[in-house]
């Protein structure tokens, strides 16, 4: 990624677009100035994050978030590649220097419902919309808005603590339009926003309850098979030995031969056995994709949202390390990361997990929330996902990162991610 003034100049946080079978379809990026006094370079900013989400990849499949029935002659204008970031830009300044930059296909934009009310910016909103732009309006306009203007957006973002709504229909606007609902922080967030009729959620259902003791003796035979195997590879067993484990469990060996020869490695060979891969990648290496076979052995749709929260969480812990920890740190964060969710995903607490996983001290510590050195990076992440730019300013100083490191990790993180995604 190239070395950029505009990642000092912002603060970003990120957080998915889930829709109702609670697939992620696209990252919803939030960019703060980083001083309130500042103004960004718009147009640099968007150089770079033309990056990590190119134009040329943008999925060709529809993002599936229901949109209202469209005429033909609209249909055949917008036809081609789907969006895959939401960019929600802080500032009035900054997002309007953003619209007049003319941002690529690959972006969707969100305008909020103030600036969609001012008549100085409905030639750039219809600039915007003909050029193909996807653009969501944010919030409830302080009165309807004329079917004309209300025509150019495709969703409304709204707020779970401002709806007001018992079924589909958004009021405040003069019809009805799709409503992407924001703010939600438990799988009952979730639920609720769909019966009521959201086509997609913004946020991590996060604040869902601890899981108590579970009473199991064990964990799962699929967990327990990749946990032998994670601990196989930290003694460094006979290769042999290793593949005995996955023989007894052929699902289990389809899914890891299916990440190792995903386009987030690089590799230039197909891997076609364990020991293919052991021999090309060596026993640290492959630690980390163990890692995470281990928290896709999550069961049920809501998980989803928590195994992406758990790819990224690993891949910017190891990004936040790469300029001042060693391989060893930058591992053990990865799977600090990848195993934070753990407890929610399996439905059991660290209590009965951590006994039964290979993992430093330092590691559960983090993963306890008993402090360690790797509790503030944790909490660093944390503060990303949920897009609290105090927290997230706060935490970065603590830790003696700045704010260009920062948020090149984050979208280094989030590249990677989305190559393991693929």
């Amino acid at each position: 990624m190239q070395e950029s003034p505009a990642l000092g100049q912002v603060i970003l946080g990120y957080s998915p677009v889930t829709n109702r079978e609670r697939a992620v379809v696209a990252t919803r990026l939030t960019v703060f100035p980083e001083r309130p006094d500042a103004s960004p370079d718009a147009a640099e900013l968007l150089a770079v994050l033309d990056e990590v989400w190119p134009a040329e990849s943008a999925t060709s499949q529809p993002l599936r978030l229901a949109p209202r029935p469209l005429d033909p002659a609209t249909v055949a204008q917008r036809a081609g590649p789907r969006p895959q970031l939401l960019l929600n830009l802080a500032g009035e300044g900054l997002l309007r220097a953003a619209m007049e930059a003319a941002p690529g296909p690959q972006l969707m934009i969100e305008v909020p419902a103030f600036m969609v009310g001012h008549a100085a910016n409905r030639p750039l909103l219809e600039r915007l919309h003909g050029a193909g732009s996807v653009l969501l309006i944010k919030g409830r306009p302080l009165a309807p808005l004329p079917p004309e203007l209300l025509e150019l957006f495709s969703h409304s973002i709204v707020d779970v603590a401002e709806d007001r709504r018992s079924g589909p229909a958004a009021v405040g606007f003069t019809r009805t339009i799709t409503t992407v609902q924001a703010g939600c922080r438990t799988t009952a967030d979730f639920d609720a926003a769909f019966q009521r009729g959201a086509v997609a959620v913004l946020g991590w259902p996060l604040d869902d309850a601890a899981p108590g003791p579970s009473g199991r003796a064990s964990v799962p035979s699929d967990v327990n098979a990749v946990m032998a195997l994670i601990n196989g590879v930290e003694q460094e067993r006979p290769v042999a030995e290793l593949e005995a484990v996955l023989k007894r469990d052929p699902t289990l060996a389809f899914r890891l031969m299916r990440y190792l020869n995903s386009p987030a490695f690089g590799l230039t060979v197909e891997i076609n056995s364990f020991g293919h891969a052991l021999m090309l990648l060596g026993y640290q290496r492959l630690k980390r994709w163990l890692a995470l076979l281990l928290v896709s052995s999550a069961k049920g749709a809501n998980a989803r949202p928590l195994m992406h929260a758990t790819v990224r969480r690993g891949m910017l812990l190891e990004e936040l390390a790469r300029e001042q920890g060693d391989a060893e740190m930058r591992g053990e964060l990865f799977i600090c990361g990848v195993f934070s969710l753990l407890d929610q995903l399996l439905q059991q607490p660290f209590a009965e997990l951590l006994p039964n996983m290979p993992v430093p001290e330092r590691v559960q510590q983090a993963l306890r929330g008993e402090g360690g050195p790797y509790l503030p990076y944790l909490e660093l992440v944390k503060a990303i996902e949920q897009e609290a730019v105090f927290d997230i300013r706060e935490r970065a100083e603590a830790l003696m990162l700045g704010m260009a490191t920062v948020n090149r990790a984050v979208l280094m993180a989030l590249r990677a991610a989305r190559k393991l995604d693929g």
